[in-house]
Formats: C-alpha cells, structure tokens, sequence
C-alpha cells in the first residue's frame, strides 16, 4: 500500500454543522432547535429527576432509616504478625513509626492492632485501639501496651 492510496474509513470524516446562517443552510431561522420552548432558549436546561414541575419523586418519598456515614470512624488494621516483621525489640510502636515502616497509608486515620500471627519481641505499642487477643501476645513476651481512653470506645458517663 502506497502513501497516496491512504484514506480515511467510511464515515470517519463527517462536516462540521453550522448553525443559524440562514435560510438556505437547511440550520437556518431556529438553528435546528425547534419552536419556542425551554429547550430552544440558551441555558434552557433541566436538572437530573427533574419532572416537568410536578413534585419529584426524591422529594414525594418519605426520608427514612439513619446513616452513621458523618460519624464513622476511619481504621486501619495491622496484625501482630506484621510488627514482629518490621520492629526491633524494646522498639515503640505507634501511629507515627507504623507509617514511616509503611504498615499504614493515612496518619489521620486511627490505628487498631489485631492478634493475626505470632509475636516474640517486646514492643511497647501505643495505638488507638488494640484487641484482647493482640494485647495478651504483646504482654506475654513482655512487651507494654497504652491506649488512650477517649478514642475507639464509647464511654457512659
């Protein structure tokens, strides 16, 4: 196949459609919009559900249930199996050195240790939130654990 044989597929190339340039253009007067209208006015549009002004449909339906979605909390698991892969003995763990060791993404988030795996260091850990199953593996090699008491449970005063 040559250069000069080179061609655009069928239909491919379509011709730019010019609007409101007369009678003879076959888009001329209305421009291809209909008669009078909304939809024939610039900026003549609706929104997503809208219904004609009846009542929408989101709007005639009763709000129900809850959603906990604004007061959830973020938390970012690690396993005990995890430390006893990138801590030394007598290290601290905490929210700070769990993110430069890349175990979590987000420093904001809260941090719960879970007790996946075993453990033979002692660590003293400070996080958010820690498990009776990780708390008891922590302490058995000797290690401390600390959480601070406002965050990760709901208190009755």
């Amino acid at each position: 196949m040559s250069d000069y044989q080179l061609h655009a597929p069928e239909g491919a190339n379509k011709k730019k459609r010019i609007v409101g340039r007369g009678q003879g253009s076959g888009l001329g007067t209305t421009a291809g919009r209909g008669n009078k209208g909304q939809q024939s006015r610039s900026g003549g549009k609706t929104y997503p559900g809208f219904e004609g002004g009846q009542m929408p449909l989101y709007r005639r339906l009763p709000m129900r249930g809850f959603s906990n979605y604004p007061f959830r909390k973020e938390w970012q698991v690690v396993n005990v199996v995890d430390l006893a892969a990138k801590f030394q003995a007598g290290e601290t763990v905490d929210a700070a050195s769990l993110l430069l060791k890349g175990l979590v993404k987000k420093p904001e988030n809260l941090v719960k240790l879970l007790g996946k795996g075993e453990i033979s260091i002692a660590l003293n850990v400070s996080v958010d939130a820690v498990s009776a199953g990780a708390k008891a593996k922590i302490e058995a090699v000797g290690g401390k654990v600390e959480t601070p008491t406002a965050v990760g449970s709901a208190s009755k005063a």
